[in-house]
């Protein structure tokens, strides 16, 4: 049996090492968990892969909560789960409460010019990626194009665009074909949801009870967008605008693109994005003690359900796993996605080329040529031969674009 001090040390590792996205961190702990240390087999290590994928909540960290729990049970899994978010966590606190003290000043500002180009670049290459494992039929190009033009156009909120496309999806799963018994129920594992979800809710009772307004608001909506968190980062960047941006008026667009920026400079998951916009947001509210509560609060109440998903569901994986219609709303959803991330990089398009700045055509918004910024312009460009071209690892290329846009606001 593996030893708490030996899981420690391994994800403490992992999770520090984690830079890159989920295919990076997929990977990272697939040369961990399989190769190096034979903890998981590799029929193991894709079935909680597929299982993961299901659930919402950021894969990664999900599929090293998974290792854990199946190496230690639930302790084990609060210990791999939460070594992976940590050291992130910690840079982002970091990052966030240098980012109020120091980022209205020039040099700050230019070097978040380049850095937004470059991440402008990566959404789009995130869509591309994701456009081509995920449009696989006709279906799948019809959710993605009608996802696209609800957000985009209809403004529906997030949530329902996901929930129509699951629906969606599952219609291609009709009739099921004969699936061999398991040995696994489906239920086995879910009297971890009678404590876990009071437990989860707890803190945003206190902030009810003691009429704290805006953690209240705060933590409701990072709890919503838990259990709503399909597509990852990217895709609740749009749902995350309209509400703490456009809606609530917590923080601005420039902050909500940086906030991005730097989420993809440190380890971990890029859903601690949450913990960076709650900062600020608490920051703007109150100062930094309602910053770092704001923050500690966003990390609860996304995190914990991600922990109680595969705590409950885990045990159950061989029955999930030959779930056709589970299978076909996934790929439904994952559709969707790809036209979720769309209207997010027209989004950052709009607002790092042309400073967000629209001319009217008819019913249409388009963005106004005379406002074009050719220095972001010249930063993506490079980014993208950086990335695409080249193949230059990312932190090279955020650096890079960093010192570009210091050098052309100068």
């Amino acid at each position: 049996m593996v030893g708490y001090s030996q899981l420690f040390k391994v994800f403490l590792r992992i999770g520090w090492l984690s830079f890159g996205g989920p295919a990076a961190q997929i990977a990272l702990m697939h040369r961990e968990l399989v190769e190096r240390h034979g903890w998981l087999s590799e029929a193991q290590y894709l079935r909680a892969l597929s299982l993961c994928m299901l659930l919402p909540g950021p894969e990664a960290m999900q599929l090293a909560a998974y290792a854990g729990w199946r190496l230690r049970g639930i302790p084990g899994g609060l210990i791999s789960g939460g070594l992976f978010i940590l050291p992130g966590a910690i840079v982002i606190a970091m990052l966030a409460a240098a980012y109020v003290a120091w980022g209205d000043l020039p040099l700050m500002q230019a070097a978040f010019l380049g850095i937004k180009s470059c991440v402008l670049v990566i959404v789009i290459e995130a869509l591309m990626r994701l456009s081509r494992r995920a449009l696989k039929t006709n279906l799948h190009w019809l959710i993605a194009v009608a996802a696209f033009l609800a957000i985009a156009l209809l403004d529906i909120p997030f949530p329902l665009v996901i929930a129509a496309a699951a629906i969606a999806g599952s219609l291609r799963a009709l009739t099921p074909p004969d699936i061999p018994p398991v040995s696994s129920s489906p239920g086995a594992g879910l009297w971890i949801l009678l404590p876990g979800i009071p437990l989860w809710l707890a803190p945003l009772t206190l902030c009810w009870a003691a009429g704290a307004e805006f953690l209240t608001s705060l933590g409701g909506f990072f709890a919503k967008l838990a259990v709503v968190s399909f597509g990852g980062a990217y895709a609740l960047l749009t749902y995350m605008t309209q509400t703490i941006v456009q809606d609530m008026g917590w923080i601005g667009t420039g902050q909500m693109i940086d906030a991005l920026g730097l989420a993809e400079t440190t380890p971990g998951p890029l859903i601690l994005v949450t913990e960076f916009v709650a900062w600020l947001a608490g920051d703007a509210q109150g100062g930094p003690v309602l910053a770092a509560t704001a923050a500690a609060l966003s990390l609860w109440a996304t995190f914990i359900p991600s922990f109680l998903f595969i705590f409950a569901f885990a045990p159950g994986i061989d029955w999930l796993a030959g779930r056709p219609r589970l299978s076909a709303a996934l790929e439904g959803v994952t559709a969707a996605v790809v036209g979720v991330i769309a209207t997010l990089a027209l989004w950052f398009g709009m607002q790092v080329l042309f400073g967000g700045q629209t001319v009217a055509l008819g019913p249409l918004l388009l963005p106004d040529p005379g406002s074009f910024d050719w220095r972001t312009g010249v930063i993506a460009a490079l980014a993208a031969a950086g990335l695409t071209g080249a193949r230059l690892g990312l932190h090279w290329v955020l650096a890079a674009s960093a010192l570009a846009g210091v050098i052309l606001a100068s």
